[in-house]
């Protein structure tokens, strides 16, 4: 024990690496975490989008924000950074996925996962603080249920299960959650920036419970470092050398010990950093399976907007989501709000385009459509109060698709890039999206007396989804040939190596993925022993 530095490192501070890190720290592991991003205060958080210094990650033009966004030549991805990873920017929503997803045939036969994850989501709920229905209503919640009646499916609309503090709003208040040991919090005051970063302290997010309490149980977190290399020591234990986040000369590159190691970097940062490793030869024996099965949660995010700000509906007034029904028996259409002021991320919208058809069928429809009526379309995409003006929609499926992500170099760097992988085509477009904001913007001109008109997005013109819940591609399986990590989340040939974030998830949950990461980490984190039980630690 005495010749590492640390029992074990975490790579990360998501919703994964967060429960790691204080589930080991109470079994007596000395532990350390990494995160590339930075450490936020609530008075940090942007006040608005527009402050893309604050808003966006882009650390090499000196942007240290919570919004990554990454591309792929199949998708373009919406994640998280900072201390607390994708829950300083998720949108507090905590649904359990339905049987379908237990069922899968890459994991089905190894365990018995819904029964046996079933006290783990009690847990992730108790520890994420869930109120099981949003509480409040407003206009969007009726027009969201009038919709769902409109398209047929009125039985399946429900109330988000969310995480947040409600109290008083604005009122301060001791920790309502553990018995006074986490951190005060002030009650929601229904801003919508929720996925700005919550300057209210009304969110819970990961600083507000694991990594709270985690840090009290004596946890080193250091931000603004990115973990450059994870190699295999001769005899056991791993080096991980980290470096500042976007330097461009002094990377002020730095070397640790650990017995153990957990990645824990989202689906993003633990394919990228596994894929380098592998090729480099500093992790050798990782699966060929790596980057099968990545998965966007057959996700596409669509809406409808109005040309001026409806004044009897207050369409920014409330949480980020509050609300979902299912179009079909998989696909599910979650509302989305950004808050007043909150505009950056409408620059991505534009008019719905049919997606059955090639692209330069796309393009001359979406051209025809500008001039058919140049003045009404420049109010629709007008950013000026684009949030106050529309609804987001937000769909996902438990559809069987997937992608399968490998390296290429280009301009001498090895990158990331994609291809279709096993089951249907991932899709560039979701027909129930179209169909589901064309209902959403027929509820938005009856309730509030503007015109209005269903939206898609600028990728989906080009064929390329959208999505905010990228996972897989170091998944769950039976043996090596089949993935990446073993049922415990140990990675296959290279013992002490754990993997615990959205990359071990092995199929589209088909809905919001965040409570099931965090289910699935307690799950693992379970079976670690006490730390003086040095002989019966997880290995292979």
């Amino acid at each position: 024990m005495t010749r590492f530095d640390e029992d074990v490192v975490i790579v990360g501070s998501g919703f994964g690496g967060s429960v790691a890190a204080l589930r080991l720290a109470e079994k007596g592991y000395r532990v350390r975490v990494y995160e590339a991003g930075r450490r936020f205060e609530d008075d940090d958080f942007a006040k608005t989008s527009w402050n893309l210094r604050r808003y966006l990650w882009a650390p090499m033009l000196g942007c240290y924000g919570v919004q990554r966004i990454h591309r792929l030549p199949h998708v373009m991805i919406l994640a998280g950074a900072g201390v607390g990873g994708g829950s300083l920017n998720y949108a507090n929503t905590l649904y359990q996925p339905g049987p379908a997803f237990f069922q899968d045939s890459q994991w089905r036969g190894i365990a018995e996962w819904e029964s046996e994850l079933s006290p783990h989501y009690a847990t992730a709920k108790r520890m994420l603080g869930v109120v099981e229905h949003y509480p409040h209503t407003g206009p969007v919640e009726r027009i969201m249920a009038g919709a769902a009646e409109d398209l047929g499916v009125g039985s399946t609309f429900r109330r988000a299960p969310v995480g947040v503090w409600f109290g008083k709003p604005g009122e301060r208040t001791t920790d309502p959650f553990f018995g006074g040991e986490g951190p005060d919090r002030t009650g929601c005051t229904l801003c919508g920036n929720c996925m700005v970063g919550c300057r209210v302290g009304a969110k819970n997010t990961l600083m507000k419970n694991y990594l709270a309490l985690a840090e009290r149980r004596g946890v080193s977190i250091e931000a603004l470092r990115t973990v450059s290399e994870v190699r295999e020591l001769p005899g056991g234990g791993f080096a991980v050398t980290t470096q500042r986040s976007g330097a461009w000369l002094r990377h002020g590159r730095r070397t640790v010990t650990a017995e153990q190691v957990v990645l824990a970097g989202g689906t993003w940062g633990t394919q990228q950093l596994l894929h380098r490793m592998k090729a480099s030869g500093a992790l050798p024996r990782v699966s060929d399976a790596l980057g099968r099965l990545t998965r966007t949660n057959s996700e596409a995010l669509d809406g409808a907007v109005a040309t001026a700000v409806p004044e009897s509906l207050d369409l920014a007034r409330g949480i980020a989501i509050t609300t979902s029904f299912h179009v079909d028996d998989r696909t599910h259409v979650e509302n989305v709000r950004y808050g007043p002021g909150s505009n950056l991320m409408g620059a991505l919208a534009t008019v719905l385009v049919p997606g059955d058809r090639g692209l330069g069928a796309r393009l001359g429809s979406l051209v025809r459509q500008v001039l058919r009526s140049p003045v009404r379309q420049f109010r629709l995409g007008n950013l000026r109060r684009w949030s106050e003006r529309g609804i987001i929609a937000l769909v996902m499926q438990t559809a069987d698709n997937s992608l399968t992500l490998s390296l290429r170099r280009r301009f001498g760097r090895l990158v990331m890039t994609s291809a279709q992988g096993h089951g249907e085509p991932n899709p560039s477009h979701l027909p129930q999206a179209h169909t589901a904001a064309a209902a959403i913007a027929r509820r938005v001109e009856q309730e509030g007396g503007v015109s209005a008109e269903a939206r898609g997005s600028w990728p989906e013109v080009f064929g390329i989804p959208l999505t905010a819940h990228f996972l897989g591609g170091a998944v769950i399986s039976a043996s090596p040939e089949d993935g990446v990590i073993d049922h415990y989340h140990r990675v296959w040939g290279h013992p002490g190596l754990h993997v615990v974030d959205g990359s071990a998830v092995p199929a589209n949950p088909g809905v919001n993925p965040s409570l099931t990461i965090t289910a699935l980490a307690e799950r693992a984190l379970s079976y670690w022993p006490k730390s003086e039980q040095t002989d019966q630690r997880p290995s292979q």
